[in-house]
């Protein structure tokens, strides 16, 4: 089982080592995007390891998959994975593997159903709160404003996607801090970062046991709002987006000595405030295209040996 046995061990490597050395990492608050496509490839490193090993061992285990993993290949390669050699517990680790997929897909499809019944109910409560008037289409305005004693501003994805803001926030809001706010969360809606955020819900959800998928999720949360941080600062000035994030956070607590659930504005604002020098364009370079060598990795180790044998 010397392929499958070390695709699963590649993968598990993967998942235990990948947060640690991230975390010890100093470049991701510089290059959020860069930090954001790095966890992605990592993470998609540990599910094509685990898959390969899954197609690996059950291929091993059942004729009937082997016939249709290896149907086109010479029986030279199918010799070269000695299949055969492979123990009764290709068999297991096929079913506990598969098993793992089909959870993690039922976790995402859990995540978007979650999702899209927190978006409806906010639709819903934005109706009775903000009605439409005689002759107004939904979703026909992309700005709703809604009467409001909390200074608040969301973005509400969807077909028709609207940026929600309380008129506590408008009366905040000052200059061109309005417009910040419009850029940072039309950044999200651009880059899709709901879908990132409900990904790594998913499989940090449903294995909460594996460092990597943890991390992938408290990561997600803290880049997403860092890069489009940047979105917005770069058409409106890191001064005037960091005072807005000040204006509508400043009543929650989030700058005083305990934590809050939003502890992470405090560091935002002091990222905008004072930043550190972006990496320079080549090291981006390297790096994402580093990033993008990390799932091609599993791939070397699934593919050389039928490559050679065909050598």
């Amino acid at each position: 089982m010397v392929v499958s046995l070390t695709l699963l061990m590649l993968g598990a490597l993967a998942a235990v080592l990948a947060p640690s050395l991230m975390a010890r990492a100093r470049w991701p608050e510089r290059e959020p995007v860069v930090a954001l496509w790095v966890w992605q490839c990592v993470v998609a490193a540990v599910l094509l390891s685990f898959g390969l090993s899954m197609t690996f061992s059950a291929a091993a285990a059942w004729q009937a998959v082997r016939g249709h993993v290896f149907a086109p290949a010479p029986h030279a390669v199918v010799e070269a994975y000695a299949l055969g050699a492979y123990g009764p517990w290709s068999a297991v680790i096929a079913v506990l593997l598969a098993l793992g997929g089909l959870w993690t897909a039922a976790m995402l499809v859990r995540e978007v159903r979650r999702a899209q019944v927190r978006r409806r109910k906010r639709r819903t409560e934005l109706l009775v709160r903000c009605p439409l008037m005689p002759g107004e289409e939904p979703g026909s305005g992309r700005l709703v404003v809604l009467e409001g004693e909390r200074p608040d501003a969301w973005w509400l994805p969807g077909a028709a996607p609207q940026l929600v803001i309380t008129t506590a926030a408008l009366g905040r809001l000052k200059g061109r801090q309005l417009d910040a706010v419009l850029a940072h969360e039309q950044g999200h809606a651009q880059a899709r970062h709901d879908w990132l955020l409900h990904c790594s819900g998913a499989l940090a959800t449903g294995f909460p046991q594996i460092p990597v998928f943890a991390a992938f999720r408290d990561e997600m949360h803290r880049l997403v709002e860092l890069a489009a941080d940047d979105v917005a600062s770069r058409r409106f000035g890191r001064l005037t987006i960091a005072l807005a994030l000040v204006e509508l956070n400043e009543d929650r607590g989030v700058f005083g000595p305990c934590p809050t659930p939003d502890a992470q504005v405090p560091l935002r604002v002091n990222r905008l405030l004072a930043p550190g020098d972006r990496l320079t364009a080549g090291r981006r370079l390297r790096l994402t295209a580093a990033a993008a060598l990390v799932p091609v990795v599993p791939l070397l180790v699934a593919f050389v040996p039928g490559l050679s044998a065909l050598g």
